[in-house]
């Protein structure tokens, strides 16, 4: 198990410096996309460039919606995105929160497995999917997608069985959880463990 891993997105600012992540152990950052069909994260394409440059794994997560098709929003992810084959793709699957940020109604179990399956369909791989315990009772059924467990606790408890255990573990939102919250760069963010080695990892991000 090693925490190399952070996720990031427009709320962090422009300031990220990426060597300084690089130099304090970080090996991968997933960065949010895109949400719905109307939402872009004006940061992605910047922090990308930086985050490449500085030898960094680079990954793309799309917020999933309950009011648009799912083949509809892979697309949308896929174009803004631009994968190529070592980025990590992954869902977010998670309520959306009341107020300026949010930006649809839940997405529902199958449109979730739809939208996983339009990315397997168009990019040959299955996407990571991020959860936790607010969509307890919403779970889709996709073993064949790694799974990115959000717990602010000890453990990464409550894994649904569908997994057999988690792959990434959200162990603080930059806050809440587990120590550390910081890191040189960047600050207070989330943070994320992986369930394996470096090599694991870079199997997973499809990197060399």
């Amino acid at each position: 198990m090693i925490n190399v891993v952070i996720d990031i997105s427009h709320h962090q600012g422009p300031n990220i410096d990426f060597g300084k992540l690089q130099a304090a152990g970080i090996v991968g950052v997933i960065h949010k996309a895109t949400g719905g069909t109307n939402f872009k994260d004006n940061m992605y394409p910047t922090n990308r460039q930086k985050a490449l440059a500085a030898g960094l794994l680079w990954g793309a997560y799309h917020w999933g919606t309950g009011d648009a098709a799912a083949a509809d929003q892979a697309q949308f992810f896929l174009d803004y995105a631009q994968p190529d084959n070592q980025t990590l793709l992954a869902l977010d699957y998670e309520p959306n929160v009341a107020g300026p940020h949010r930006l649809g109604p839940d997405m529902t179990p199958q449109l979730a497995t739809d939208f996983v399956n339009a990315i397997q369909a168009s990019q040959g791989r299955f996407p990571v999917l991020y959860t936790g315990m607010a969509m307890q009772g919403h779970f889709p059924n996709l073993p064949e997608c790694p799974l990115w467990w959000a717990r602010y606790a000890n453990q990464p408890a409550g894994i649904p069985p569908i997994w057999p255990t988690w792959t990434l573990w959200q162990y603080t939102d930059g806050a809440n959880g587990l120590q550390p919250h910081t890191v040189d760069g960047i600050g207070s963010c989330d943070r994320d463990q992986f369930n394996g080695d470096v090599a694991g990892l870079k199997q997973l991000w499809g990197a060399p």
